[in-house]
């Protein structure tokens, strides 16, 4: 009887070792699987990230806030960058708000509508390109810019072109 019992319990701990193996090796190979899956996953999403960094270091490359010549040019002059550059392009957006036509934009907008300044970009210390629109027609302008011997800043208009209309 003894036996019998020793003999019962010995089958029922080979049975269940060879179900905790047959088990655990199953989580493992399917932990195996989902780890390469994301190991995949991981190598292409790193060869995304490379071709967004290089778009956007192509993208920025005429940036005034990645040219650092540029931005000496206006520390040497004792101006604090941070504060500078949003000074200008606050200056040339409050020549939206100018009575009658523009006075950059050399167009004049369609009836009842007003020329406005949308997107300007600081190329360097001296350049800027803007977009302008009227909501039916838009173009774009290329600026010069200097901030003269008294502190004023002073637009210059360079080119200009409007988009042909369809």
């Amino acid at each position: 009887m003894k036996q019998r019992i020793f003999m019962y319990l010995f089958v029922f701990a080979a049975l269940l070792v060879l179900f905790q193996y047959v088990n655990s090796k199953r989580v493992f190979e399917d932990m195996n699987s989902k780890m390469t899956t994301q190991k995949e996953a991981l190598k292409k999403y790193k060869d995304s990230v490379a071709v967004l960094q290089d778009d956007l270091l192509r993208v920025s490359h005429f940036n005034l806030d990645r040219n650092e010549d540029a931005i000496s040019y206006f520390e040497n002059d004792g101006y604090d960058v941070s504060e500078l550059i949003p000074f200008i392009k606050d200056e040339l957006y409050k020549l939206n708000e100018i009575k009658g036509e523009h006075p950059i934009v050399p167009y004049a907008a369609s009836e009842g509508r007003k020329i406005l300044i949308n997107t300007v970009k600081m190329l360097n210390h001296k350049w800027i390109i803007a977009d302008f629109s009227d909501g039916e027609f838009w173009g774009e302008i290329f600026l010069t810019y200097e901030i003269t011997e008294d502190k004023q800043l002073k637009f210059n208009l360079i080119e200009s072109f409007l988009y042909p209309f369809d």
